[in-house]
């Protein structure tokens, strides 16, 4: 035996028992791309070491030829042969052991873990996930390539959802895995514009990795249409307004009216005036979309007047059976239904229906169907009831004729149906139409009725002694009504004369008043007379019957009446003022019996031109002549054929004692007493005027005239003189 081997192993032997490791590799993790470090140390040994990765020698050089990324660092002379890996991947994931090979020793084997995150999420359909409205969410998220395989979670609104389900696979390598989760959302948890996230982990990345999608929920145009202003009177005004919300956009505009498409009208408004049909008739406004179309409508709160919606039909019934009509209006506001017959202010009905029940005749008319709406309007229809029945036979049971002459008797026939048959009847005559004699029947139809005429010529005395039947006849029954004929009284020619006679005179009165009331002012004014507005002047004058009183002997004495108390009892103050002239003049010879001359301030005189007694003849104007109005007719024409005679008159009230013969003549005709009267008419009233004018104008009487007139006054004045009856105004008379 060679003496070297020997040697060789005992140095073996005392090299390998002073060796040992001092630090060994451990498990590590690593995620993939980064470096790491498994440690390795000997402590005594400055051999061989070499590292072994599942079993395989790496080499024993610092830089391990074919692993580039692999080295062996640390301080040799130490002992110190730790491996390194930079950029750790997934075939650097074994077990590795460090070998002092001179020693004969072997480390603990150390298993390096690499991890690989998972590749970022990927949500299908992503990353906007459109949705019809009403449709569920489904939503598949993956994760591939992990080591180790990833973790899912869905987040929404910063919330995980719950109800996902995974699916795992492993890839072919063995170590790494790809997963899949599947989320079902239902349409109610489901809104527009959300976003749901998928986080995928592992322990390669802790914070994971997220993908998102936002939800597009499409619909067809969700529609809001508004009218304004509310309520509206009809001709005014409104704009309707189509708010639309679509997805996709809306793409068009459609608006009618009932139904009928509006032409020209484009866009979200529609502005228009309304009127009543807007009530009833809806304005549409129909938005579409490529997902569809949205109708939307609306009426009008429009106020109107009653329109008739139902038109009420006249009837025409039999006698007894009921009678219903029908009248239906609409309005608004609510409005108020009223029933009535023409010329009634009876309400029968305030419903559209309105019956009567077992008609009679007299129901018969026009009846009105009336709606009113408060504050807006009203509207009514007439319809007509007419009741089939007997006829009925209006006529007046007294009707006039003259004898000698035509006269007629005439019978007005109410009756539905129209009478079949209409006869006249008296003594033992019977005339339904045509001519039997002096008899003659005609019939005419009105809308009202019909009026059947007897006419009867020649009337004879005994035509009014009879009795006239009128009878008519339908299929219903019949009525009959008796006529008497009276005799008319025909107007006597004096009768006729005398009003027209009458009419001229009241004219020449009034013409004469006017007159003198003129020239009673501009005598007023000459003398510088003036009257207080409130008073009225009664002048008395008495003057020499022969007409020789010299101006300066003449006696005027002038009373002055308070107006406010004559208004109180007129009559009584003005007999108590004249009864006290005639006491304190009864000395004086007046053959005139005197004259009163009243005046009254200017502002309560007739208007007109006027001139009377006692103006200058040149001043007078030209008045026709007048004559007393209270004469009869057979005195009127006799003092009208009378030669050389003139009536003027003035203004006077015939008051007290002491009247003229002409003024007490005056009066009777006045007061309508002397009618019965004519002996004194012809005895006092003519020869009251039957003497000439003279220059003076005063009137003579002779003492026998004077006498008669005042005993004629003192008979009549207890049934003439009443004081209770008003003050009459009258003319005084100068002949």
């Amino acid at each position: 035996m060679s003496p070297v081997l020997p040697l060789l192993i005992a140095l073996f032997l005392r090299e390998g028992y002073a060796s040992s490791f001092t630090l060994q590799p451990e498990d590590r993790v690593v995620v993939a791309g980064h470096p790491v470090t498994l440690s390795c140390a000997v402590a005594g040994y400055h051999g061989i070491v070499l590292w072994t990765k599942d079993g395989l020698g790496l080499g024993v050089e610092k830089q391990l030829p074919g692993f580039p990324r692999y080295s062996i660092v640390g301080d040799h002379a130490a002992g110190e042969y730790s491996l390194r890996i930079e950029k750790a991947e997934l075939i650097d994931d074994a077990v590795y052991e460090c070998q002092a090979t001179h020693a004969a020793l072997r480390s603990q084997p150390a298993r390096l873990t690499v991890l690989i995150p998972p590749d970022n999420p990927i949500i299908s359909s992503g990353p906007i996930v459109s949705l019809k409205v009403g449709d569920s969410l489904n939503l598949t998220c993956r994760a591939d390539n992990a080591k180790p395989a990833a973790v899912i979670t869905w987040i929404r609104d910063g919330e995980p959802l719950k109800g996902a389900t995974y699916i795992k696979r492993l890839l072919k390598d063995g170590k790494r895995e790809s997963i899949i989760s599947s989320l079902h959302i239902p349409p109610s948890e489901i809104e527009n514009g959300q976003r749901i996230i998928c986080r995928a982990k592992n322990a390669a990345v802790p914070e994971g990795r997220e993908a998102e999608v936002t939800v597009d929920i499409q619909h067809p145009p969700l529609v809001n249409l508004t009218v304004e202003p509310q309520p509206v009177l009809e001709g005014s005004t409104v704009r309707f307004r189509c708010s639309a919300k679509a997805n996709p956009a809306v793409s068009l505009y459609r608006w009618a009216k009932g139904g009928q498409l509006l032409r020209g009208v484009l866009g979200e408004t529609y502005e228009t005036v309304v009127d009543y049909t807007f009530f009833t008739e809806p304005v549409s406004c129909a938005v579409s979309n490529p997902l569809g179309s949205t109708n939307i409508s609306r009426t009008v709160d429009v106020y109107f007047g009653p329109r008739l919606t139902s038109e009420p039909q006249s009837l025409a019934v039999d006698l007894g059976s009921s009678a219903i009509f029908n009248c239906a209006w609409t309005g608004n506001p609510s409005l108020t239904i009223v029933w009535m017959k023409r010329g009634s202010g009876v309400v029968l009905s305030n419903d559209n229906v309105m019956t009567l029940k077992a008609v009679a005749q007299e129901d018969a008319g026009k009846y009105v169907c009336r709606a009113v709406v408060p504050r807006v309007g009203a509207g009514e229809r007439e319809v007509s009831l007419t009741v089939n029945g007997p006829p009925i036979i209006s006529s007046t049971q007294m009707q006039h004729a003259l004898q000698g002459k035509k006269g007629q008797i005439k019978c007005f026939i109410r009756s539905t149906p129209p009478p079949d048959r209409i006869a006249w009847s008296w003594k033992e005559n019977v005339l339904e139409s045509g001519t039997s004699g002096r008899y003659t029947v005609e019939t005419v139809s009105m809308e009202e009725g019909v009026i059947s005429t007897l006419t009867i010529s020649n009337i004879v005395r005994a035509d009014f002694q009879t009795i006239y039947n009128c009878t008519a006849w339908n299929s219903f029954g019949s009525d009959t009504e008796i006529i008497r004929l009276k005799e008319q009284e025909a107007l006597s020619l004096a009768v006729v004369i005398g009003v027209a006679v009458g009419a001229g005179v009241a004219f020449v009165v009034v013409l004469a008043t006017i007159t003198v009331i003129c020239c009673s002012r501009s005598q007023r004014n000459g003398k510088g007379e003036v009257s207080a507005k409130n008073d009225i002047r009664v002048e008395i004058v008495h003057k020499d019957h022969n007409g020789t009183q010299q101006p300066g002997e003449q006696t005027i004495k002038n009373v002055m009446i308070d107006r406010g108390e004559f208004d109180q009892d007129p009559v009584l103050k003005q007999l108590e003022v004249l009864k006290e002239e005639e006491k304190e003049y009864q000395h004086i010879k007046d053959p005139t019996n005197g004259y009163y001359s009243v005046r009254t301030f200017p502002d309560l005189r007739p208007a007109g031109n006027t001139a009377t007694v006692g103006c200058p003849p040149d001043q007078r104007p030209n008045v026709k002549q007048r004559v007393p109005t209270g004469m009869s007719f057979s005195t009127l024409y006799t003092q009208l054929s009378a030669a050389n005679r003139m009536y003027e008159y003035g203004q006077r009230f015939v008051l007290g004692n002491g009247s003229s013969s002409i003024e007490l003549c005056e009066r009777e005709y006045q007061r309508g007493s002397m009618s019965d009267s004519n002996s004194f008419l012809d005895n006092q009233c003519n020869s009251s005027v039957s003497s000439n004018s003279k220059q003076d104008s005063s009137v003579q009487f002779d003492e026998a005239s004077k006498a008669s007139a005042s005993s004629h006054y003192s008979h009549s004045s207890s049934q003439n003189s009443d004081l209770t009856r008003p003050l009459q105004r009258r003319m005084q008379t100068h002949v």
